[in-house]
């Protein structure tokens, strides 16, 4: 097997999509994904993207990839904020997860970023474990808040 990691483009955003879906259905909520190909495509390549994405690829199928943008803590400054990372399920196990997470950490040092955050389910044990693997800090004493707006289309 013969992984390759590299930078998303917009042609991979359709797959990207399918991969998206099977994690909210991994994570029990795939009624969640309401995000257009369109709206995904123009937020990451069009003239202002807000995310970036690293995917594993091997034969020209892409088995994994790693989302992020960058966020500002008032406390800490910028940082990565890892949106979602996922290695379909056949594939899990054979280190796609730990190559890309291990990219994304070469991106934040890149740029100069000083944390990585990301959130986790509390029953994802498999990703629990994973992050402990890199002495990952979790903490659950923050409450996840949001609202969602109504946008004209």
């Amino acid at each position: 097997m013969s992984i390759t990691i590299r930078r998303a483009t917009a042609a991979d955003c359709p797959r990207l999509l399918e991969l998206i879906q099977e994690l909210a259905v991994y994570e029990k909520a795939p009624q969640e994904v309401t995000v257009s190909l369109q709206h995904f495509t123009e937020s990451g390549f069009g003239t202002q993207p807000v995310w970036w994405a690293f995917v594993a690829e091997e034969e020209k199928v892409i088995h994994g990839f790693a989302l992020y943008y960058i966020r500002y803590s008032t406390w800490k400054g910028q940082c990565l904020y890892l949106e979602d990372i996922l290695v379909t399920e056949k594939m899990r196990g054979k280190g796609i997860g730990a190559q890309l997470f291990e990219r994304i950490l070469e991106e934040a040092k890149e740029k100069k970023l000083v944390r990585v955050v990301w959130q986790v389910l509390e029953w994802n044990e498999p990703a629990i474990g994973f992050y402990k693997k890199y002495n990952a800090t979790l903490d659950p004493e923050w409450i996840n808040g949001a609202i969602e707006i109504k946008v004209a289309p």
